[in-house]
């Protein structure tokens, strides 16, 4: 049975295998592949060839077969490569023997004799790959010879192989056919290189040209200390200190955009040779209880040691909001990274974390409106700038769409509608309404008409699919040549902002009554009030948890989720908030993760996560503590440089000054029509 053809078939999964026993390259083999080639045979998606020992062994080992070998090989290789430029073709080389126990009829080979017929087929390949175009390959195979060599202790007769070596030579191939196919998440093992794109190349080129020119401006200017001037924070208004730019210096105006967009090519290679370039190795995500809940209880634990006293003791304020972000932030890459998305309890709270952010997002933005009255078109920009830089920059490097990062166009609609909401006349702010009843009237009817419309979208798939069917927002939000993906995420949480925004509304109307008591370590409300509510909250959250266990399945959840997050979330601010001894007080550790909340949701997708977040990426193969350690310090860090880049950027490129900012819009408009452009014409490019 063993030196006879052999065809193995399954039709369920459409697979055909032909064993052909030629152990002799010859004319049989020739007229094989020229049937093949000639279409009288149904061409192989795969050929694997091989052939040498047969003949040492028919020939006593002599010379002059070693020559003939050489003389066929050469006949066919034409006709190999002529297979090769449709599907690949693999030439493995002989495997090594075990001489000592090799029978007495066998004795003629040799590992000697073996190696020189395998060095007589890499000098006639000329190398171990070759390509041959048109999508095909001719290939040699070492890696079998590698293999061979640590089973050949277990070889029983010194010349056949144990099963487990053929299963991992077969194990290779199959990788090398499937793998380019498949993408598998765990593996780059026979990944076609991808190709870059135009726009990548571009882009490539302006990272350096910026690098060169920040070596140029370092080397031959002196950089000055920048004076700072204050900066108002996109969300909370608060002031932080940015430097200024002297119009006197041009030398430094340089450094300070090409220094920082060079260190962001630098971010920005690594993240590429992670993610793109098939270097490192990725692993499959295998969710276990252990896996999610001790690193959380620990983050938790760690967490609580780090308290201070916040500046401000107002409900919401700035530390404690950050506070919360970075802690959600933290649970949610643990959420990730684990896949615990396979457990639906934890799923379900992990919904109402995206869903409070997106509360904090209407809350945040809301109140800043009110208090500052700042609805110019440098706010406008400046926060769509600060929140889209990072992804607009990954889009182009990583060759990914825009709705990919889906949390960034999320919030910036919901930005760009709150600010909508608020701009359209009547304007309304805290110093134009002044307690006026009107005006607090006219506000209500514009969240009426603001949640009127979302019912109405919701109930219309359709409908909304058509708002963003068409160019230029196809480009932003389809995914895969569809809108799935941007309809479920809207649709998800589509009353989160609103009831953060409603949320800001009610709490800054109480506060102006002097309903609510913001002194420092003092309760909100009065002890009565605040303990019944307390029990309230503690019984809402409580309650959410369970329901959250006893739910069936996903789609269930998700279709209540809309109505009952804002429950627990509401739930936590009061437990935060009600007691004054809970309200100064704050974990710097988390608000240090919560400035770096969006930097950090985005960096995990490509340099802590990897293959388009579905695996983990792994820098240190076999140690997965260490390797976690190493990614997990590295993707930190990379996310706070992004951030201070961001910022920096953003006092540059987004001026207060009216006409240098229509400018500059006019600068980045055209660098944006260029690169779609470039995008167009590499999609009509041949492959």
């Amino acid at each position: 049975m063993k030196h006879t053809n052999i065809t193995f078939e399954e039709k369920q999964i459409k697979l055909k295998v032909n064993f052909f026993w030629y152990p002799e390259i010859n004319s049989s083999v020739n007229n094989l592949f020229k049937a093949w080639n000639e279409d009288r045979l149904p061409r192989p998606d795969m050929t694997v060839i091989a052939a040498g020992t047969w003949s040492i062994k028919l020939n006593n080992g002599s010379e002059e077969a070693l020559t003939q070998y050489k003389i066929n090989i050469t006949a066919l290789l034409p006709h190999m490569k002529q297979l090769a430029a449709d599907s690949p073709v693999y030439w493995v080389l002989q495997d090594p023997v075990n001489e000592a126990i090799l029978s007495e009829r066998r004795r003629m080979i040799t590992n000697v004799r073996i190696d020189s017929y395998n060095e007589a087929v890499l000098n006639m390949f000329g190398s171990s790959s070759t390509n041959s175009g048109s999508g095909g390959q001719l290939l040699v195979l070492k890696a079998s010879q590698l293999i061979a060599q640590a089973g050949l202790d277990k070889c029983s007769d010194g010349l056949h192989l144990p099963e487990s070596v053929l299963t991992t030579d077969a194990m290779i191939l199959l990788n090398a056919l499937c793998n380019p196919v498949i993408q598998p998440v765990d593996g780059s093992c026979c990944l076609p290189q991808p190709r870059t794109t135009l726009v990548q190349q571009v882009v490539a080129c302006v990272f350096v040209l910026c690098a060169l020119l920040s070596v140029v401006v370092r080397t031959c200017h002196r950089p000055r200390r920048a004076s700072v001037r204050p900066s108002t924070d996109e969300e909370s208004g608060e002031e932080k200190k940015l430097p200024v730019i002297s119009p006197l210096s041009t030398s430094f105006s340089l450094e300070t955009v090409v220094r920082p967009v060079a260190k962001l090519g630098l971010i920005m290679a690594y993240f590429y040779l992670c993610d793109r370039a098939n270097l490192f190795m990725k692993e499959q995500k295998h969710y276990s209880h252990t896996y999610f809940f001790v690193p959380v209880i620990y983050v938790m634990v760690l967490g609580i040691f780090y308290s201070d006293t916040a500046k401000d003791s107002s409900m919401l304020n700035r530390e404690q909001t950050n506070e919360w972000k970075g802690w959600m932030q933290l649970v949610i890459l643990i959420y990730h990274i684990s896949g615990a998305s396979a457990f639906l309890p934890v799923y379900m709270h992990v919904r109402v974390l995206v869903a409070a952010y997106l509360f904090l997002t209407g809350y945040g933005h809301f109140y800043y409106f009110w208090s500052k009255g700042d609805l110019g078109l440098h706010r406008l920009l400046q926060v769509c700038f600060r929140l889209n830089f990072l992804v607009v920059i990954l889009c182009l490097v990583m060759d990914r769409p825009y709705q990919f990062y889906y949390f960034v166009p999320l919030v910036t609609v919901w930005f760009v509608v709150m600010f909508l909401l608020l701009s359209i006349w009547p304007q309304i702010s805290a110093k134009i309404s002044n307690g006026s009843v009107f005006f607090n009237i006219i506000l209500i009817l514009k969240f009426c008409g603001l949640v009127t419309c979302i019912v109405l979208l919701s109930a219309s798939k359709d409908f909304f699919e058509k708002m963003f069917s068409f160019w230029p927002l196809s480009e932003l939000f389809e995914l895969n040549g569809n809108l799935n993906e941007w309809w479920f995420r809207w649709q998800l949480d589509r009353f989160s902002v609103v009831q953060g925004m409603l949320f800001g509304f009610g709490y800054l109307t109480l506060r102006r009554l002097q309903l609510l008591g913001d002194s420092y370590g003092d309760g909100l409300l009065p002890p009565r009030l605040s303990l019944t509510l307390l029990i309230l909250a503690i019984a809402s959250l409580t309650g959410f948890s369970v329901w959250a266990s006893k739910c069936k399945n996903k789609t269930e959840c998700n279709k209540a989720h809309p109505f009952i997050s804002v429950v627990p979330i509401l739930a936590f601010i009061f437990i935060r908030n009600l007691p004054g001894c809970l309200r100064h007080k704050y974990s710097t550790f988390f608000a240090w993760f919560g400035k770096l909340s969006l930097e950090l949701f985005i960096c995990q997708c490509h340099i802590w996560l990897a293959a388009d977040t579905k695996g983990i990426l792994v820098l240190i193969p076999g140690i997965p503590f260490l390797n976690l350690t190493v990614t997990t310090f590295i993707f930190t860090c990379a996310a706070h440089e992004i951030f201070e880049i961001t910022n920096t950027l953003s006092h540059v490129l987004i001026p207060k000054e009216g006409g240098v900012l229509f400018k500059k819009l006019l600068c980045v408009g055209a660098i944006l029509l260029v690169l779609l452009l470039l995008h167009w014409i590499h999609q009509r490019l041949p492959v």
